[in-house]
Order: C-alpha cells, then structure tokens, then sequence
C-alpha cells in the first residue's frame, strides 16, 4: 500500500479558501437581503405604531409627535398630540417582571386628562401569569380614569406585573401634564 503525498495547498490552503469564499457569498446575500427589506419591515412598524396609537385615542385624524425632555426614570419613549386636539398618545416602553423592555405600550389621554384606552403592543410578561395584563379584565379598568387611577385594582398572582402596568400609566400621566401646559 502507498501513502498518498501530502500536498499543502489541497490540504489546507483550498479548503480555507473555498469557506471563505462562501462566507463571502453568504455575507453579500444577507446585505442584499438586509437592503432590501429594511424599508419594509420599518414601514411596516410605523404602520403598527400609528394603528396603536388610533387604537387608543381613536377620536384622532391624525398625530403630530412632540419632542420633549421626559424626566429620568420615566419610561415615556415618544409623545403625540392629535392634530384635531382629541387629545395625547403616549408610547412606552416599560420595565416588567422579565426586566427592562418586556412591556412596549401605548396610553391614549383625552385633553380632559381621562384615559382613553391603554394598549400593550409587545408583551414578554411570564405566560399565563404576566401576561394577564393584556387581557380585557385587566386593562378594561383604565379608560375613563383619570392620574389617581382611583379604582385601578392589580392582578391577583401577577401583581409585578399589573404594578409595573400602573407605574407606566403613572409615567404616562407625568408627561401628560407637562405636554399639556405646552
């Protein structure tokens, strides 16, 4: 039997070649990919934002965001006005029991400082606990409220997170009351 020569470059430099050649490729497609469907995908998150914020504050035409400096801590990320003065939309992203981030909300105020609706976008609350916050029992006792959120009762066995629901609503009234004097 005959030992077959050892040849560096079938050995080691081809096949570091050709993985790096499909890195390459792969690399291109996914920036073509990336280029591609980047407008979409934020077009598409816009469309989504908007319908949240009609779905809290349907009485509006349309929104005009207004830029304003939300205290520290508060957890307040973009402020509308509707341009037909039906009132301000809130959207917030909120600290839950899984940590920072795990709610994505929207509060809609009317321009008497009484909640419209309230709406969780994304949710990453536990299931089957956490996650209560988004349903109707939960979030049905908000609209008609106004800052106190007298009446508003946490979620027995999920009370981190309906409290962590409350304090965002509270944010969203703390910022409401500084966009309204201007």
């Amino acid at each position: 039997m005959t030992k077959a020569k050892s040849n560096v470059v079938s050995d080691f430099v081809a096949p570091i070649g050709v993985l790096t050649a499909i890195c390459l490729v792969m690399t291109l497609l996914l920036a073509v990919t990336n280029h591609i469907t980047a407008p979409i995908i934020a077009a598409t998150q816009a469309r989504i934002a908007e319908e949240a914020r009609l779905e809290v504050l349907p009485g509006a035409d349309s929104f005009l965001q207004i830029e304003i400096a939300v205290p520290d801590g508060n957890q307040v990320t973009e402020a509308y006005k509707a341009a037909n003065g039906a009132g301000y939309v809130f959207m917030l992203t909120a600290e839950g029991y899984g940590g920072k981030g795990t709610l994505v909300m929207s509060v809609g105020i009317d321009g008497e400082g009484k909640i419209v609706e309230t709406k969780v976008i994304s949710n990453k609350e536990t299931p089957g606990m956490g996650s209560k916050v988004t349903g109707d029992d939960f979030k049905g006792q908000f609209p008609g409220k106004d800052s106190s959120l007298e009446g508003v009762d946490t979620i027995t066995g999920a009370t981190f997170s309906s409290n962590f629901y409350i304090r965002a609503v509270r944010d969203a009234f703390a910022v409401y009351e500084l966009v309204k004097e201007g």
